[in-house]
């Protein structure tokens, strides 16, 4: 059974980095591609208004990512650790938003349609 757990949320200023990791205490983490999300504040807090951020395939040779991180956010995966990260660099305030990670099969679609497993989340907040 796969159960995510997000870490690595908190408070930056405007520029400052933050790593998220994606934990899955099953067998088959690799089997899955895993993409993380993102929602708002004040946004519905329904899955389908979750936003795509970016999206690594099970092997791990494929990446994706929404235009508005490209050049900022790197996703990895260390399929021997069972771990997906998000490494956050030069962060914005419209950043701000809880992020989850969840599973796909590959290729990972690039919208929340596919997704399951969902984690609880992590908060991150970007301050000016």
């Amino acid at each position: 059974q796969v159960q995510l757990v997000e870490s690595g949320g908190g408070s930056v200023q405007v520029g400052g980095s933050l790593r998220l990791s994606c934990a899955d205490s099953g067998r088959t983490f690799s089997s899955y591609a895993i993409g993380w999300f993102r929602q708002a504040p004040g946004k519905e807090r329904e899955i389908i208004d979750r936003e795509f951020v970016a999206a690594v395939s099970g092997p791990g040779g494929h990446t994706y990512y929404t235009d508005s991180v490209r050049g900022r956010f790197t996703i990895s995966r260390d399929n021997f650790k069972n771990i997906a990260s998000l490494q956050m660099n030069d962060l914005k305030p419209e950043d701000t938003a809880v992020y989850y990670c969840a599973t796909a099969l590959d290729p990972p679609p690039l919208s929340v349609t596919g997704y399951n497993n969902w984690g609880q989340g992590t908060r991150v907040t970007v301050s000016s």
